[in-house]
Order: C-alpha cells, then sequence, then structure tokens
C-alpha cells in the first residue's frame, strides 16, 4: 500500500501551502475579527488557478480529482479555516458535476445534456472566476420520504414548480456559507409531483442576484466567521432548464451513491490540527511574533508535544486511506472507514487546539494570537453534517448489523 501523494498532488499542495502562508495567513484575524468574507483570498485562488482547481482539464481546469482536492483544502486550512471550509463547497460542486457525474449511471440523452451544460458552467469558472455556495442544510433534515436517502436521512423543504422553460423554486436555506458572497448557489430542490421521491430532486443553479432571493439574518458565531454562513430564501425564484447542475434524479442518487462526499469537509479540521501543532512549537521556540524568546518551560512540554503529534498523524493515516478509497459505490467496509475517520478527526481537532493553547499557557488563549482563533475554528467540525458523531455512530452499527439487524427486524441502512 502507497499512500504518499503523486508528484503532480505534491506540486499543487506546496502551491496551497504557499498560498496559506503568505497571503491567506497574515489576514486571517482580520476577517475572524470583522465576520467579513475573505474576497481576497479568492482573487488569490482566481489568480493562482485555484477556482478551476476540480475542473477537468478539457474544459482547461486544473484536473484534481476528490482525493487530491482533499489534500489541497488540507493545505488551505492552514492560512484561514474559513476560506478552506467555503472552498470546499465550490470544489464539491465541480467534482460533482465533473468526475463525480462520469461514475454515475446515466442515460444516453442525459449525459449528453449534461455535457453541454457543464461545459458552459465550467468555462465559466474558468474564464470568468466564477465559485458557488452549495445551501444543503434547511430546516426539514430528518423524516421519511417515499424513497429514504441513505446518508443522513434528509429531505428538503426546498419545492421546485416546473413551469415552461423552467423551474419556480420556494424555500428557506440555513447556514448556508458564502451567503451573498459567491455569483451562484447549487441549490437542492424537490420537484413538485408524483414519481418517487429522489427522482424528483434536483440540482440548481441560482445566482445570488435573481429575483427573490434573499440572505436575512445576522451572523456573529464562535468560530469560523469569515465563511459568512446566512440564510438564504427564495421566494417563487425562477431557475431556467439549462440552469440545471446534474440531471433531475442524479443529486439523490449521488447522495447515496457517493457518500465520501461529506469527508471532504475533514480536511480543513486536519488543516487546522497541523496549524494548531506549528502555532504552538513555533510559540515555544521564540519564532511566534510577541512570544517568550525562548519558553522557559519548553523542556518539559516535550511529552506534550508529542503527544499532539501522535494524535494528528494518526488521525491523518486513518483521513488519507479514507479519501483513498472514496469511488461511487464503495463498499461498506470503506464508507465505515469514512465515517470513522470524520469522526476521528472531529474529536481530534478540539483535543489538538485545546493542547496548544495549554501547552503555550494563559497568553496563548489572547487573541492577538491564532492559537485561540484555531480552537474556536475547531469547535465547527462537531456540527459538520451529516456524519456528526451521533450520526456516524448509528449508521456504522446500522451498517454492521446488516439487513434486518435491526431492532424490530428492519433492513439496515444503505451506506
Amino acid at each position: 500500500m502507497h499512500l504518499q501523494p503523486s508528484s503532480r498532488q505534491q506540486e499543487l499542495m506546496a502551491l496551497a501551502r504557499r498560498l496559506a502562508g503568505e497571503r491567506f495567513a497574515p489576514r486571517a484575524d482580520r476577517h475572524d475579527r470583522d465576520a467579513s468574507f475573505p474576497f481576497d483570498d479568492y482573487a488569490d485562488l482566481r489568480s493562482e488557478g485555484f477556482l478551476g482547481l476540480c475542473v477537468p482539464e478539457i474544459y482547461g481546469g486544473l484536473g484534481a480529482d476528490y482525493e487530491t482536492y482533499c489534500l489541497v483544502a488540507e493545505q488551505l486550512a492552514q492560512g484561514n479555516a474559513s476560506t478552506a471550509l467555503t472552498f470546499n463547497m465550490h470544489c464539491l460542486v465541480m467534482l460533482m458535476m465533473g468526475p463525480i457525474a462520469d461514475d454515475m449511471a446515466m442515460p444516453p440523452a442525459a449525459r449528453e445534456r449534461h455535457e453541454q451544460l457543464r461545459a458552459v458552467k465550467f468555462r465559466e469558472v474558468v474564464e470568468d472566476g466564477a465559485y458557488y455556495g452549495q445551501p444543503h442544510s434547511e430546516p426539514v433534515e430528518h423524516g421519511e420520504t417515499d424513497t429514504r436517502l441513505g446518508v443522513g436521512g434528509r429531505r428538503f423543504g426546498t419545492t421546485a414548480r416546473k413551469v415552461e422553460g423552467g423551474y419556480v423554486v420556494n424555500g428557506r436555506k440555513f447556514f448556508v456559507s458564502l451567503a451573498g458572497s459567491a455569483p451562484y448557489y447549487a441549490t437542492p430542490a424537490i420537484r413538485l409531483g408524483d414519481e418517487p421521491w429522489i427522482e424528483r430532486t434536483l440540482y440548481l443553479q441560482i445566482p445570488k442576484d435573481a429575483p427573490g432571493v434573499s440572505f436575512p439574518g445576522d451572523w456573529d458565531p464562535m468560530g469560523m466567521r469569515a465563511t459568512v454562513s446566512r440564510d438564504m430564501v427564495l421566494e417563487d425564484v425562477f431557475a431556467p432548464d439549462d440552469s440545471e447542475v446534474l440531471p433531475p434524479g442524479l443529486f439523490g442518487a449521488m447522495y447515496n451513491a457517493f457518500p465520501h462526499l461529506f469527508l471532504s469537509f475533514s480536511a480543513t479540521f486536519l488543516g487546522i490540527m497541523q496549524a494548531a501543532y506549528d502555532g504552538a512549537l513555533a510559540y515555544l521556540t521564540g519564532r511566534m511574533p510577541g512570544a517568550p524568546i525562548p519558553h522557559a518551560e519548553i523542556a518539559a512540554k516535550g511529552p506534550a508535544i508529542a503527544e499532539m503529534l501522535f494524535a494528528i498523524e494518526s488521525a491523518r493515516a486513518l483521513y488519507y486511506r479514507a479519501i483513498s478509497e472514496a469511488q461511487v459505490d464503495a463498499p461498506p467496509e470503506a464508507v465505515q472507514r469514512a465515517r470513522a475517520a470524520h469522526v476521528t478527526v472531529q474529536r481530534t481537532v478540539v483535543a489538538v487546539t485545546q493542547e496548544a493553547i495549554r501547552i503555550c499557557g494563559g497568553r496563548g488563549f489572547l487573541k492577538r494570537y491564532p492559537l485561540e482563533r484555531h480552537a474556536r475554528d475547531a469547535r465547527a467540525a462537531a456540527l459538520m453534517r451529516p456524519w456528526t458523531q451521533e450520526i456516524a455512530m448509528q449508521q456504522a452499527w446500522e451498517t454492521a448489523l446488516g439487513p434486518g439487524g435491526q431492532p424490530g427486524g428492519a433492513a439496515g441502512v444503505k451506506p
């Protein structure tokens, strides 16, 4: 087994690491304090061609696959975790339109039409610098439908009524990262009708300035402040037929067939861990501006630093294996490892960032140092649905039991 990044992956990771250290990190504190969207970070992503990171090369992009994206996102997060987490939304849209859609079953006519529509959208990303938000979360997230989605048991309250030339969309989304900041939002909706539920799932490109679109509410959270994740309200929004990001029905099928989609969130939190570890070392050795030079207790704190390293490398090893196994219709054991990796990162990032502050002492808790920001951003890991710790553990248990193994004889949830 060889889990080392390829030469191309290393090249992209190095570029991301440079952007994070030289550009994102110096601005991160300002964006955190102001809860302001990092438009300047996105300008750098565009100038380096990274908005097209996951756009296939045939369309002028960098052609990164899912695994490569996750490796790059880990590096970007070390500069500004909010930038990396919002960039995740954009890149997932590109991956879903591109290589993941290519691996999904699709009638020839639907595939041909999807090819035509995505070529236009990819070109706008590469040539014009467009990027996407991804408003998936809704007030309605639990409950059975006529056909259940296996990932998180989600259903959508946002509806789309078919009209001549397109759809009329109504709904409300929660925690919409890049709210009011992205040109477009890849928006899930359910088409009104009598067909099986998954067949009516839609994924539509909604411009931020489309009539009927608004982003109400305040945004003053504890962490991930620069994601600017306000609500998104859609009131009789017209979405033309060619706004389809995926063919009708494919969004629901993809949720079931590629649950690794949600493991991509963990790349950001793996990057936060590394930034906290590096920051603690810099503080203790006097390389962080304003830190003691050298820290009087550094020798005594060596074992604690080592424990942080062990925790990070253990989480990274599991995560790297999990993303290397990501594919459409992955076997149950691969999905189980993905759940385990996601929860392991959720737990470890909180422990590591807290330990970084404890090791550095009282001054490490001050806002003048990035350690405090890392600890606050880390808290968002436990909220990354659909694989929160509770849901992931329940699904892992049901998968382990297998068909008929649940209480009452119900069939196990399809991973």
